[in-house]
Protein backbone atom coordinates (compact mmCIF):
# COMPACT_ATOMS: atom_id res chain seq x y z
CA UNK A 1 0.00 0.00 0.00
CA UNK A 2 1.11 3.11 -1.08
CA UNK A 3 2.75 5.70 2.09
CA UNK A 4 0.21 8.50 2.54
CA UNK A 5 1.66 11.89 2.37
CA UNK A 6 2.61 13.34 5.33
CA UNK A 7 0.42 17.29 5.12
CA UNK A 8 1.82 20.33 5.58
CA UNK A 9 -0.47 21.99 7.43
CA UNK A 10 0.46 21.52 10.88
CA UNK A 11 -0.35 23.97 13.44
CA UNK A 12 2.03 27.10 13.25
CA UNK A 13 4.86 27.19 16.33
CA UNK A 14 3.70 30.93 18.32
CA UNK A 15 5.76 33.25 17.16
CA UNK A 16 7.13 35.56 18.67
CA UNK A 17 5.36 38.45 17.21
CA UNK A 18 2.26 37.05 18.22
CA UNK A 19 3.12 36.61 21.86
CA UNK A 20 4.63 40.25 21.54
CA UNK A 21 1.08 41.19 19.94
CA UNK A 22 -0.86 39.53 22.88
CA UNK A 23 1.27 41.42 25.72
CA UNK A 24 0.69 44.49 23.98
CA UNK A 25 -2.64 43.97 23.52
CA UNK A 26 -3.41 43.08 27.07
CA UNK A 27 -1.59 46.05 27.85
CA UNK A 28 -3.37 48.24 26.40
CA UNK A 29 -6.41 46.73 28.05
CA UNK A 30 -5.43 47.04 31.59
CA UNK A 31 -4.17 50.21 31.14
CA UNK A 32 -7.84 51.08 30.21
CA UNK A 33 -9.13 49.71 32.69
CA UNK A 34 -6.73 51.71 35.38
CA UNK A 35 -7.64 55.00 33.72
CA UNK A 36 -11.20 54.51 32.90
CA UNK A 37 -12.70 51.74 34.91
CA UNK A 38 -15.44 51.02 35.98
CA UNK A 39 -15.91 51.15 31.93
CA UNK A 40 -17.22 49.27 29.43
CA UNK A 41 -15.90 46.66 27.09
CA UNK A 42 -17.08 48.58 24.33
CA UNK A 43 -15.27 51.74 25.04
CA UNK A 44 -12.17 50.09 26.25
CA UNK A 45 -12.50 48.89 22.29
CA UNK A 46 -12.76 52.25 21.38
CA UNK A 47 -9.67 53.77 23.38
CA UNK A 48 -7.64 50.83 22.33
CA UNK A 49 -8.21 50.61 18.85
CA UNK A 50 -8.93 46.43 19.40
CA UNK A 51 -11.59 44.62 17.93
CA UNK A 52 -14.53 43.99 20.40
CA UNK A 53 -13.82 40.54 20.24
CA UNK A 54 -10.13 40.77 21.19
CA UNK A 55 -11.07 43.05 24.09
CA UNK A 56 -13.68 40.59 25.49
CA UNK A 57 -11.22 37.47 25.38
CA UNK A 58 -8.53 40.07 27.00
CA UNK A 59 -10.93 40.95 29.46
CA UNK A 60 -12.23 37.13 30.64
CA UNK A 61 -7.97 36.16 30.62
CA UNK A 62 -7.44 39.18 32.74
CA UNK A 63 -10.42 38.67 35.35
CA UNK A 64 -9.36 34.39 35.38
CA UNK A 65 -5.62 35.87 37.02
CA UNK A 66 -7.42 38.10 38.93
CA UNK A 67 -5.99 41.59 37.81
CA UNK A 68 -9.99 42.92 36.61
CA UNK A 69 -13.05 41.96 37.53
CA UNK A 70 -16.77 43.22 36.38
CA UNK A 71 -18.60 46.12 38.20
CA UNK A 72 -21.36 45.60 40.77
CA UNK A 73 -23.70 47.65 38.90
CA UNK A 74 -24.49 46.88 35.78
CA UNK A 75 -24.80 50.32 33.24
CA UNK A 76 -27.37 50.90 30.62
CA UNK A 77 -26.41 52.30 27.38
CA UNK A 78 -28.77 55.59 27.06
CA UNK A 79 -31.75 53.77 29.05
CA UNK A 80 -32.33 51.36 25.85
CA UNK A 81 -30.99 47.53 24.91
CA UNK A 82 -29.60 45.25 27.84
CA UNK A 83 -27.57 46.56 30.61
CA UNK A 84 -23.68 46.59 30.31
CA UNK A 85 -21.40 44.99 32.91
CA UNK A 86 -18.87 47.49 33.34
CA UNK A 87 -15.03 46.00 34.45
CA UNK A 88 -12.64 47.69 36.79
CA UNK A 89 -9.52 46.99 38.03
CA UNK A 90 -9.54 44.45 40.82
CA UNK A 91 -7.29 45.96 43.57
CA UNK A 92 -8.37 43.55 46.79
CA UNK A 93 -6.92 40.49 45.94
CA UNK A 94 -2.74 41.29 44.21
CA UNK A 95 0.22 43.61 46.06
CA UNK A 96 3.89 44.96 44.88
CA UNK A 97 6.19 45.14 47.62
CA UNK A 98 8.61 48.40 47.21
CA UNK A 99 11.62 49.01 48.45
CA UNK A 100 13.66 52.47 48.01
CA UNK A 101 16.98 52.51 49.59
CA UNK A 102 18.09 56.51 50.45
CA UNK A 103 21.03 57.33 52.59
CA UNK A 104 19.76 57.11 56.04
CA UNK A 105 17.08 54.51 55.81
CA UNK A 106 15.45 51.96 53.29
CA UNK A 107 11.46 52.44 52.74
CA UNK A 108 9.58 49.60 52.89
CA UNK A 109 6.12 49.03 51.20
CA UNK A 110 2.91 47.55 50.08
CA UNK A 111 0.91 48.77 47.34
CA UNK A 112 -1.91 47.77 45.37
CA UNK A 113 -2.53 47.71 41.43
CA UNK A 114 -3.50 51.37 41.74
CA UNK A 115 -0.70 52.45 42.80
CA UNK A 116 -1.97 52.84 46.45
CA UNK A 117 0.03 52.33 49.65
CA UNK A 118 -1.46 49.95 51.77
CA UNK A 119 1.20 49.11 54.33
CA UNK A 120 5.24 51.10 54.82
CA UNK A 121 8.25 50.90 57.57
CA UNK A 122 11.23 53.59 57.70
CA UNK A 123 14.34 50.82 58.16
CA UNK A 124 17.49 53.43 59.55
CA UNK A 125 20.67 52.56 58.45
CA UNK A 126 22.74 50.78 60.87
CA UNK A 127 25.17 50.55 58.22
CA UNK A 128 25.16 50.19 55.14
CA UNK A 129 26.42 47.27 53.20
CA UNK A 130 24.61 46.01 50.59
CA UNK A 131 23.94 42.45 52.09
CA UNK A 132 23.05 44.00 55.25
CA UNK A 133 20.80 46.57 53.91
CA UNK A 134 18.54 44.26 51.71
CA UNK A 135 18.48 41.23 54.31
CA UNK A 136 16.85 44.07 56.18
CA UNK A 137 14.58 45.13 53.47
CA UNK A 138 13.33 41.09 52.88
CA UNK A 139 12.58 41.33 56.58
CA UNK A 140 10.61 44.22 56.33
CA UNK A 141 8.52 43.03 53.45
CA UNK A 142 8.07 39.68 55.21
CA UNK A 143 6.45 41.37 58.53
CA UNK A 144 4.39 44.06 56.22
CA UNK A 145 3.18 40.98 54.04
CA UNK A 146 2.52 38.91 57.50
CA UNK A 147 -0.35 42.05 58.30
CA UNK A 148 -1.98 41.35 55.24
CA UNK A 149 -3.41 37.77 54.93
CA UNK A 150 -5.15 36.67 51.47
CA UNK A 151 -3.29 39.50 49.82
CA UNK A 152 -0.88 37.68 47.01
CA UNK A 153 2.76 40.03 46.58
CA UNK A 154 3.44 39.82 42.03
CA UNK A 155 6.43 40.69 42.83
CA UNK A 156 9.18 43.50 44.15
CA UNK A 157 10.28 47.03 43.31
CA UNK A 158 13.39 48.34 44.12
CA UNK A 159 14.93 52.23 43.63
CA UNK A 160 17.80 53.07 44.27
CA UNK A 161 19.91 56.37 43.71
CA UNK A 162 22.85 56.54 41.09
CA UNK A 163 23.49 54.25 38.09
CA UNK A 164 21.58 51.46 38.45
CA UNK A 165 21.40 48.89 35.31
CA UNK A 166 17.73 48.07 34.80
CA UNK A 167 18.74 44.90 32.81
CA UNK A 168 20.71 43.33 35.10
CA UNK A 169 19.05 44.86 37.68
CA UNK A 170 22.03 45.57 39.53
CA UNK A 171 23.40 49.11 41.31
CA UNK A 172 26.76 50.13 39.15
CA UNK A 173 27.57 52.84 41.18
CA UNK A 174 26.39 54.49 44.06
CA UNK A 175 28.83 56.94 45.98
CA UNK A 176 27.27 58.12 48.90
CA UNK A 177 26.01 54.47 49.67
CA UNK A 178 29.41 53.03 48.85
CA UNK A 179 27.87 50.71 46.55
CA UNK A 180 29.40 48.63 43.62
CA UNK A 181 28.27 46.50 40.71
CA UNK A 182 25.69 45.04 43.69
CA UNK A 183 23.65 42.57 42.23
CA UNK A 184 20.34 43.76 44.15
CA UNK A 185 17.99 41.36 41.76
CA UNK A 186 19.80 38.40 42.85
CA UNK A 187 19.87 39.18 46.41
CA UNK A 188 16.31 40.13 47.39
CA UNK A 189 15.10 37.68 44.99
CA UNK A 190 16.77 34.72 47.30
CA UNK A 191 15.57 36.14 50.18
CA UNK A 192 11.80 36.81 49.18
CA UNK A 193 11.61 34.00 46.54
CA UNK A 194 9.46 36.39 44.50
CA UNK A 195 10.37 38.21 41.06
CA UNK A 196 12.36 41.83 41.57
CA UNK A 197 12.84 44.45 39.54
CA UNK A 198 15.30 47.00 39.76
CA UNK A 199 15.37 50.77 38.63
CA UNK A 200 16.44 54.72 39.80
CA UNK A 201 14.39 56.22 41.37
CA UNK A 202 14.35 59.04 39.06
CA UNK A 203 12.48 56.59 36.14
CA UNK A 204 10.72 54.86 38.73
CA UNK A 205 8.93 58.10 39.49
CA UNK A 206 8.27 58.88 35.95
CA UNK A 207 6.58 55.62 35.86
CA UNK A 208 4.64 56.34 39.21
CA UNK A 209 3.25 59.86 37.39
CA UNK A 210 2.53 58.04 34.25
CA UNK A 211 0.73 55.59 35.79
CA UNK A 212 -1.24 56.86 39.05
CA UNK A 213 -0.10 60.84 39.04
CA UNK A 214 -0.36 64.32 37.38
CA UNK A 215 1.17 63.00 33.94
CA UNK A 216 -0.89 60.13 33.14
CA UNK A 217 -1.85 61.04 29.47
CA UNK A 218 1.28 63.54 28.72
CA UNK A 219 2.97 62.86 25.71
CA UNK A 220 6.22 63.35 27.35
CA UNK A 221 7.77 63.57 30.75
CA UNK A 222 10.25 65.01 32.52
CA UNK A 223 10.73 64.23 36.76
CA UNK A 224 13.63 65.85 38.68
CA UNK A 225 14.42 64.17 41.83
CA UNK A 226 16.14 65.98 44.31
CA UNK A 227 17.63 64.35 47.52
CA UNK A 228 20.61 63.50 49.06
CA UNK A 229 21.11 62.04 45.50
CA UNK A 230 19.65 64.31 42.55
CA UNK A 231 19.22 62.84 39.38
CA UNK A 232 16.40 62.82 36.45
CA UNK A 233 14.70 60.57 33.64
CA UNK A 234 13.00 61.68 30.55
CA UNK A 235 9.95 59.47 29.57
CA UNK A 236 8.02 60.11 25.92
CA UNK A 237 5.01 58.06 24.60
CA UNK A 238 5.69 55.97 27.98
CA UNK A 239 8.95 55.04 27.01
CA UNK A 240 11.38 55.92 29.73
CA UNK A 241 14.57 56.41 27.78
CA UNK A 242 17.81 54.48 29.71
CA UNK A 243 20.13 54.23 27.28
CA UNK A 244 23.36 52.02 27.16
CA UNK A 245 23.39 49.99 30.75
CA UNK A 246 20.96 52.29 32.02
CA UNK A 247 23.28 55.40 32.82
CA UNK A 248 20.63 58.03 31.10
CA UNK A 249 19.96 60.98 33.83
CA UNK A 250 22.75 61.55 36.02
CA UNK A 251 23.31 65.07 36.40
CA UNK A 252 25.01 64.83 39.75
CA UNK A 253 28.17 67.23 38.28
CA UNK A 254 26.47 69.46 36.05
CA UNK A 255 27.88 72.63 36.77
CA UNK A 256 25.86 75.03 38.76
CA UNK A 257 26.83 78.65 38.21
CA UNK A 258 27.98 80.68 41.45
CA UNK A 259 28.09 77.39 42.92
CA UNK A 260 30.83 77.16 46.42
CA UNK A 261 30.00 73.62 47.24
CA UNK A 262 33.20 71.55 46.89
CA UNK A 263 32.54 67.92 45.00
CA UNK A 264 34.72 64.73 45.54
CA UNK A 265 35.29 65.09 41.93
CA UNK A 266 37.22 67.72 42.73
CA UNK A 267 35.64 70.55 40.83
CA UNK A 268 33.21 73.11 42.71
CA UNK A 269 29.17 74.03 42.10
CA UNK A 270 28.60 70.43 41.01
CA UNK A 271 24.34 70.14 41.06
CA UNK A 272 24.45 67.76 43.24
CA UNK A 273 26.74 68.79 45.80
CA UNK A 274 24.70 72.05 46.03
CA UNK A 275 21.22 71.17 46.39
CA UNK A 276 22.25 67.72 48.63
CA UNK A 277 19.75 67.30 51.75
CA UNK A 278 23.24 67.03 53.39
CA UNK A 279 24.24 70.57 52.21
CA UNK A 280 20.77 71.99 52.96
CA UNK A 281 20.93 70.29 56.80
CA UNK A 282 24.61 71.34 57.12
CA UNK A 283 23.53 75.28 56.08
CA UNK A 284 20.47 75.53 58.49
CA UNK A 285 22.72 73.94 61.15
CA UNK A 286 25.03 76.69 60.29
CA UNK A 287 22.27 78.92 60.59
CA UNK A 288 21.09 78.03 63.95
CA UNK A 289 17.72 76.54 62.12
CA UNK A 290 18.40 73.19 63.38
CA UNK A 291 20.50 70.66 65.15
CA UNK A 292 20.09 67.49 63.19
CA UNK A 293 21.36 66.04 59.79
CA UNK A 294 17.09 65.89 59.26
CA UNK A 295 15.61 67.80 56.09
CA UNK A 296 12.24 67.50 57.14
CA UNK A 297 13.09 69.39 60.52
CA UNK A 298 14.25 72.32 58.23
CA UNK A 299 10.79 71.84 57.12
CA UNK A 300 9.21 72.09 60.26
CA UNK A 301 10.80 75.57 61.18
CA UNK A 302 9.85 76.82 57.74
CA UNK A 303 6.15 75.67 58.90
CA UNK A 304 6.56 77.03 62.25
CA UNK A 305 7.33 80.59 60.82
CA UNK A 306 11.03 80.50 60.77
CA UNK A 307 12.60 82.76 58.10
CA UNK A 308 15.99 81.85 57.55
CA UNK A 309 14.75 78.28 56.88
CA UNK A 310 11.77 79.59 54.58
CA UNK A 311 14.80 81.18 52.65
CA UNK A 312 17.30 78.11 52.61
CA UNK A 313 13.93 75.97 50.65
CA UNK A 314 13.44 78.94 48.37
CA UNK A 315 16.99 79.38 47.51
CA UNK A 316 17.32 75.60 47.03
CA UNK A 317 13.98 75.73 44.94
CA UNK A 318 15.51 78.56 42.68
CA UNK A 319 18.54 76.68 42.02
CA UNK A 320 16.40 73.37 41.12
CA UNK A 321 14.22 75.46 38.53
CA UNK A 322 17.63 76.46 37.24
CA UNK A 323 18.71 72.92 36.55
CA UNK A 324 15.47 72.27 35.33
CA UNK A 325 15.28 74.69 32.82
CA UNK A 326 18.52 73.67 31.28
CA UNK A 327 17.08 70.23 31.13
CA UNK A 328 13.84 71.74 29.63
CA UNK A 329 15.68 73.50 26.89
CA UNK A 330 17.56 70.01 25.60
CA UNK A 331 14.58 67.96 26.01
CA UNK A 332 11.21 69.93 25.71
CA UNK A 333 8.62 67.69 27.72
CA UNK A 334 5.18 68.98 27.98
CA UNK A 335 5.23 67.57 31.78
CA UNK A 336 7.98 68.22 34.63
CA UNK A 337 7.45 66.75 37.64
CA UNK A 338 10.10 67.87 40.50
CA UNK A 339 10.25 65.65 43.11
CA UNK A 340 12.06 68.23 46.40
CA UNK A 341 10.79 69.17 49.86
CA UNK A 342 10.38 72.37 49.47
CA UNK A 343 8.37 72.87 46.58
CA UNK A 344 6.00 69.85 48.05
CA UNK A 345 5.97 71.62 51.52
CA UNK A 346 5.55 75.33 50.35
CA UNK A 347 3.91 77.43 47.50
CA UNK A 348 6.69 80.23 47.50
CA UNK A 349 9.18 77.10 46.59
CA UNK A 350 7.00 76.25 44.09
CA UNK A 351 6.82 79.74 42.78
CA UNK A 352 10.33 80.62 42.86
CA UNK A 353 11.36 76.82 40.80
CA UNK A 354 8.65 77.53 38.13
CA UNK A 355 10.44 81.30 37.90
CA UNK A 356 13.82 80.05 37.46
CA UNK A 357 12.68 77.45 35.34
CA UNK A 358 11.09 80.09 33.22
CA UNK A 359 7.85 81.99 33.10
CA UNK A 360 6.97 81.99 29.53
CA UNK A 361 7.32 78.30 28.67
CA UNK A 362 4.18 76.50 27.97
CA UNK A 363 5.33 73.15 30.01
CA UNK A 364 3.68 72.29 32.90
CA UNK A 365 5.70 72.35 36.69
CA UNK A 366 4.38 70.03 39.16
CA UNK A 367 5.26 68.74 42.45
CA UNK A 368 5.39 64.97 42.92
CA UNK A 369 1.85 63.87 42.50
CA UNK A 370 3.21 61.61 46.05
CA UNK A 371 3.84 64.12 48.46
CA UNK A 372 2.96 61.76 51.41
CA UNK A 373 4.36 58.58 49.84
CA UNK A 374 6.93 59.01 47.19
CA UNK A 375 9.58 57.33 48.12
CA UNK A 376 7.39 54.36 48.96
CA UNK A 377 5.51 54.57 45.08
CA UNK A 378 9.50 54.79 43.75
CA UNK A 379 9.74 51.42 44.83
CA UNK A 380 6.59 50.12 43.85
CA UNK A 381 6.18 51.52 40.68
CA UNK A 382 9.02 49.64 39.31
CA UNK A 383 7.36 46.18 40.21
CA UNK A 384 4.14 48.49 38.89
CA UNK A 385 5.32 49.17 35.69
CA UNK A 386 6.16 45.36 34.80
CA UNK A 387 2.82 44.56 35.90
CA UNK A 388 0.76 47.00 33.34
CA UNK A 389 3.52 46.32 30.68
CA UNK A 390 3.31 42.50 30.78
CA UNK A 391 0.29 41.96 32.56
CA UNK A 392 -0.06 38.12 31.40
CA UNK A 393 3.46 37.40 32.23
CA UNK A 394 3.37 39.45 35.69
CA UNK A 395 0.43 37.83 37.06
CA UNK A 396 0.95 34.69 35.87
CA UNK A 397 4.38 34.04 37.74
CA UNK A 398 2.02 34.10 41.15
CA UNK A 399 -0.77 31.65 40.29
Amino acid sequence: MPRTAVSTLVSPVPRAADSDRRRTSASAVLRSVLEHGPVARSTIARFTGLSPASVTEHCARLAELGLVRESAQPRRSGGVGRPHVPVDLDDTGFLVGGVHVAVPYTTVALLDLRGRVVARRELQHERTDPGWVLARAAEGLSGLLAGVPGRRPLGVGVAVGGWVDRETGSVVEHELLGWREVPVRELLGTRTGLPVHVDGHARALVNGERLFGRARGSASVLHLFVGNVVDAAFATHDEVHHGPRSAAGAIAHLPVPGGTEPCPCGRTGCLQVELSERTLCRRARAAGVIGSTNPMQVVASAAAGDAVARRLLVERSRTTGRAAGLLMDVLNPETVVVTEVGVIHFEDCLSALREAAGKDRSTAVEPTSFPDSVLAVAGGSVALDVVFRDPLGASAEAI
